[in-house]
């Protein structure tokens, strides 16, 4: 069992001064004000120093996994490797639940990816279904990103869905022209940025995959069909047009992953749908493709869900950010990360918030400057995972300690 004293309680409501936590077994057992629960024997007392305790962050879109197995193009790592450092790495940032979003392209027009080739997603798909029964860190979730002119694939992705290892499924469409790349320009200068690519050797691509066979309206709604039947969200991606909005509502969509604009992404919350957006665009000021500001449709509260798509470690600092450079209030934006997405993906009934019987998944964390947060402790299932202890400048002649100031973790536990 643990005590959690002398923290800010993130609930699902707001931020909770004078309160401790009780943690037995995997549950949150009790929420009481400070010093009502007596600690015995069996219990650790953990001091969160002024800092706050949290919902363990749950991430529904992010390739982060790709790079760490090909951190080079041709660069294939070893596959358990990859997931498993990229695990010890997520729980440094405060993410428990991770939906590895892997891709099923049919080609690219990037720099040839091996990582994507149907062999190497399978490989990672096993891996991550395996990490279930198996000694792991967070929770390990598969979300298949189809690109609907795989046409070749659909059979895989139905026999994925149907054997329960599918937790999100999207439908992604990266045809230049519209989606993400309705600017040809933009879609020219992305492609002149992986490559040494000519203006001709541009036109042909775009010819090329103006032209290309996709997935017919029906297929998805199959597909969608599959999923929803066996109780997993759909999302569209790249949404950029009301009558797209209208298209995937009608295959069940509940999710709308990095609409173009605002107009887009305030009907698809008229529709109930769970926007979503990249932490990084807060973080970056904006689309690094030049479409939609996560921030101003943070504002203008078109945005339910904030994801880390490509970069982990800014779910954190865009929460922090939004509040206090954009005066957001905090415990709002800390429920784009937590208990939205939980309930995008069918999952808060037992994560995404505080709450007496949920799991206890939860994280500490602690400004280590003024403006810079930092996790010092996590929890996943009730189990302590990892505590990291920054240095103080001011006792560095007291205590033997490394010459720099780098942070290290004290213990990390596998569940």
């Amino acid at each position: 069992m643990y005590l959690i004293t002398n923290g800010l309680i993130v609930t699902e409501e707001t931020i909770l001064d004078g309160y401790d936590i009780l943690i037995q077994g995997d549950k949150i057992a009790r929420i009481s004000p400070r010093g009502e629960i007596k600690a015995d024997g069996r219990t650790e007392v953990i001091d969160a120093g002024g800092g706050y305790l949290a919902p363990g962050f749950i991430d529904i879109h992010s390739d982060y996994i790709e790079h760490m197995a090909a951190p080079r193009p041709t660069s294939l790592m070893d596959f358990r490797l990859s997931l498993r450092e990229t695990e010890k790495e997520l729980i440094t940032h405060g993410i428990t639940t991770m939906f590895h979003s892997l891709s099923i392209y049919k080609s690219t027009e990037y720099k040839y990816r091996p990582i994507r080739e149907p062999e190497n997603v399978r490989r990672l798909l096993e891996l991550i279904e395996s990490s279930h029964t198996s000694k792991h860190l967070v929770r390990h979730r598969f979300h298949a990103r189809f690109e609907i002119d795989n046409v070749v694939e659909v059979d895989n992705l139905k026999s994925y869905i149907a054997a329960n290892k599918v937790h999100l499924v999207s439908f992604m469409d990266h045809t230049p022209g519209q989606g993400q790349y309705r600017d040809l320009e933009v879609y020219r200068a992305t492609l002149r940025g992986y490559d040494d690519v000519t203006d001709e050797g541009i036109d042909e691509l775009i010819r090329k995959h103006m032209s290309k066979e996709k997935l017919t309206a029906q297929g998805i709604r199959e597909i969608a069909g599959m999923a929803l039947e066996a109780g997993i969200a759909v999302a569209s991606h790249d949404d950029d047009s009301l009558e797209k909005l209208d298209l995937v509502k009608g295959f069940g969509a509940t999710i709308s992953e990095f609409p173009i604009t605002l107009e887009i992404a305030r009907r698809a919350k008229e529709q109930g749908m769970y926007t979503v957006a990249g932490a990084p665009n807060v973080i970056l000021g904006g689309s690094h493709s030049g479409n939609l500001s996560a921030a101003e449709a943070i504002r203008e509260k078109c945005i339910d869900i904030l994801c880390s798509d490509y970069y982990p470690a800014s779910l954190l600092h865009a929460v922090f950010y939004l509040a206090e450079r954009c005066g957001q209030d905090l415990a709002d934006m800390f429920r784009l990360v937590t208990l939205h997405p939980a309930r995008a993906v069918k999952m808060d009934h037992e994560i995404g918030s505080i709450r007496v019987g949920k799991k206890a998944d939860l994280i500490l964390i602690a400004m280590i400057e003024e403006d810079f947060p930092v996790i010092t402790a996590v929890f996943v299932d009730g189990k302590l995972i990892q505590r990291t202890n920054y240095r103080d400048h001011e006792r560095g002649n007291d205590v033997e300690e490394p010459a720099d100031d780098r942070t290290f973790v004290e213990d990390v536990h596998f569940a």
